[in-house]
């Protein structure tokens, strides 16, 4: 293995370690988290259909938001 594998290894593991602390700490404050506005939700007598794709877009946008900031200071 190549130290660059570490170092993914490592950097994968602070952001997993990041998002468990930030879920630790402000979960109560994130309740809005997959209410967002365009979130479809169906709801019938037999049951239900839920689908976040605003929810979904925003985490994608954070995500790759965090992905180009590492890739500029550690890559």
């Amino acid at each position: 293995m190549s130290p660059s594998v570490g170092k993914t290894i490592i950097l994968i593991g602070l952001l997993v370690l990041a998002v468990g602390v930030i879920i630790y700490f402000f979960g109560d404050k994130l309740s809005w988290l997959g209410r967002l506005p365009g979130d479809i939700r169906v709801e019938g007598k037999n049951g239900g259909f839920y689908f976040p794709i605003v929810t979904c877009l925003v985490v994608s946008l954070l995500l790759n938001l965090i992905i180009v900031l590492i890739r500029k200071f550690f890559g």
